[in-house]
Parts: C-alpha cells; structure tokens; sequence
C-alpha cells in the first residue's frame, strides 16, 4: 500500500482548505506563482522518483537480504502490544536518522546542493511542504542504511517513512501558532518555520521530522520569537520559477567555485566542505555580497489577471497529467510513464516561462502545443492522436483553446 499516493488527495483538499483561509483572514500567506512553482517542483520530484528511487531500494535490499545482523520478522509487527511497541521503534529510529539526514543536508555543501529546493520558497504554506528535490537520491539513502543492516524489515522502514514525511504536512503553515507543551516535544508548526528562515538567529536549526527532541538533545533548537518574525526563503535567492533550475541552482554556484580556484583540492572539497565555505582564491576574485535582510524583497513578477488565469488552468492541466501517470507508473511501471513525463516537464517548464512573464514564453507555449504535445501523443500511441484530429475532440480543442487564450494575454 502506498500511503504517500493514498495522502494525495488530502494534501491537495488541506491546501484548498488553507488558501481558502488566508483569503477569508486576509493574511496574505499565499502567493499564486510562489504555490504554483512548490507544487511543480514536487511533481518534478515525484516524476523523475519514477526512474531513480530504485536505486535506493536496491541497496536497501541489498543490505537486508545479505548483512542483516538480527532475523526480525515481518509477522512480529502487529496488534499485539509487543507489535505496536516494535512499529513505535521503527519510527522512532527512523526519525532519529532522519534527524541526521537532514542536518547534514544543511551542512555539507553537496547535500545542501539537493535539499536547498525545499527552503527556496520565500512563502510559508502547506504548498511549501510539497516543494521537494529531484536529486536527493544521490546520497540520502545513506543515512537509513543501519536500520537495514540491523534487520528491520523492508516495508515496515517504508511505511514509517511514509508516515514520517505525510506526518511533516501539517506542520508546513502560519495558519496554527504556537502549541504549548506540544512544542517542546514534538515538530511543530512554529518549530519548523524556525527551520525555514534565514535569519541569522534561526538559522540551520530545528530539523527533527516528527520528535523535536533530537534537536534539543543535540543543541540544533531554537525557539521561535515573537521579536523578530522568520523571513522565509533562501540568502542565494532562487529569483525565477522555474523548477529545473531550482535543483541545478546550487550545483550551478558550487561548480563555478570549482572550476575557478587553482588547487585540486579544493576543487573537490568545496563539494564536501560545510556548506558556505569557499576556497581563498575564489573568495578573493569573487566576493559575495553580505545578506542584509532588511533589504530583502520577495521575487514577484507582475503578471496580467488574464496570464494568471491560463497559467493556472494549465498548471491544473500538468497536475491532472501527474495523476494519471501516477496511475500509469502503479498499475504498468516505469517503462510506459516516460513520455508522458516527458510531455508533464515540458509543461512545468513552460508554466515557469510564463509565471516569470519572460519575452518568449508564449513562442515556447505555442511550440509545446503545436508541436511537443501531438509528438509526444504520437509517440505514446499512434491511434491516439489519430482519433484525435479526425474527431476533433479532446486534444485538438484543448490545443487551440489554449493558443486563442494565450493570444489575448
């Protein structure tokens, strides 16, 4: 059962729910092209999990079935008060390597370089939840890797996991302010948009996923503090909306520093040096410049209501595509889902185009609908897009609806 898949629909009826609010409060928490780039980047992330998650579940499996240290068997996991105590355990530990997971991911440059999608948002809602990376399966997987070795069965991890991340939703919000004594234990929604700032105070702290027990146990907490507000986002920001850039953007500054300090060395730790830390030559010729955030200002392009009111139908055109080869990709694999990946990130690419109201955006839309879309249906299966123009129905209406709407904005 995938629990993540089952969450789904409650994630998106919570996020309605939550926008709803901040229009009726007037609170200002959601910004259309902000929320829209989050929920891109976790289509993004979970699409291309389609073709690289099994690299951590080989290993994983590869551990358990040949150095698991203990027998644990699947059948001791049940109703049973030793069953539940042993799932509690599971979660626990799990949480507990999380902790590390994530800690490190703030401070080793390389790491930082995946997880930094998440805090790129420089708005705080439950949309901020679902902005993911695409590349924290590279090195993530590391940290599990003694819960398998001790001998904890597969899909016992794989439901605490699942449990841990649907578990950080809610805690994605400015709606819920403080919880009393709940905040002393657990992760909170006050706790974790300490952990989304970038105000020197809060900074790199706070990153248990559900016990915020480890943060206090190993000197990474911080409370949040009603005399200075947290200001969301990133001190490098990302500055456009699109989601692809937004897991190369890291990458992006890490390798010019490598490329352009003289020695070796350094042209291979600064990947694996604390995040910030730049070699002397290069700091020298390329000074950053200091974060003032007094100064700081949220990346916000105007747009007309006409292009805000495409780019969302369309935005709901990529996330009913993502639901279908969701379905696709559960009932038939990976191997029939990668075209219509491919259709969905064109599309999620072009959304970021236009959000950012850039000069050629709509040539690159009209490409997409003229162009990628009946090569992609094609590609997919050529009767389709044959019944398609000799009907004249879904597709070719969706296509030309779209070109005369975007021809008026």
């Amino acid at each position: 059962m995938n629990l993540i898949a089952l969450a789904v629909p409650f994630f998106l009826f919570a996020l309605l729910v939550e926008f709803l609010i901040d229009r009726w409060r007037g609170t200002g928490y959601y910004r259309g092209n902000d929320a829209i780039n989050s929920l891109s980047a976790g289509i993004l992330s979970e699409s291309t999990g389609y073709f690289t998650k099994f690299l951590q579940y080989t290993i994983w499996g590869l551990v358990l079935s040949n150095f698991a240290l203990l027998d644990i068997q699947r059948s001791w996991f049940n109703a049973s008060m030793e069953g539940v105590f042993l799932w509690v355990l599971a979660a626990v530990l799990w949480d507990f390597c999380y902790y590390w997971n994530h800690r490190f991911g703030h401070e080793i440059s390389i790491l930082w370089a995946a997880h930094a999608v998440h805090h790129q948002s420089e708005d705080y809602n439950l949309s901020t939840a679902l902005r993911q990376t695409s590349s924290s399966f590279f090195f993530s997987w590391i940290f599990y890797l003694p819960l398998f070795l001790i001998g904890f069965p597969a899909d016992v991890l794989i439901t605490v996991a699942a449990v841990n991340l649907i578990y950080q939703f809610w805690v994605h919000t400015q709606q819920i302010r403080r919880l009393g004594m709940l905040d002393r234990i657990f992760v909170t929604p006050s706790n974790h948009r300490v952990h989304h700032a970038q105000n020197e105070r809060y900074i790199d702290k706070n990153y248990g996923g559900i016990f915020v027990l480890w943060d206090r146990l190993f000197g990474t907490f911080t409370e949040e503090s009603d005399d200075e507000p947290v200001v969301f986002g990133v001190r490098k920001p990302l500055a456009n909306w699109n989601p692809f850039w937004a897991n190369f953007q890291v990458y992006d500054y890490l390798l010019f520093d490598a490329r352009n300090t003289r020695r070796w060395r350094d042209k291979i730790g600064i990947w694996f040096r604390r995040t910030g830390w730049r070699p002397d030559d290069v700091a020298a010729q390329f000074p950053k410049r200091p974060v003032n955030l007094d100064e700081f200002k949220k990346f916000d392009p105007k747009l007309s209501n006409s292009r805000r009111r495409y780019v969302l139908a369309q935005f709901f055109v990529a996330l009913m595509t993502a639901l279908f080869i969701a379905d696709a990709f559960a009932t038939k694999g990976a191997g029939v889902v990668l075209v219509p990946c491919l259709l969905l990130w064109t599309n999620l690419y072009t959304l970021g185009l236009l959000n950012e109201d850039r000069l050629y955006a709509a040539r690159f839309e009209l490409l997409r609908l003229f162009v990628i879309v009946p090569i992609g249906l094609y590609a997919i299966d050529p009767a389709l897009i044959a019944v398609t123009l000799s009907s004249g129905l879904f597709v070719a209406t969706y296509i030309l609806v779209s070109a005369l709407w975007l021809r008026k904005n």
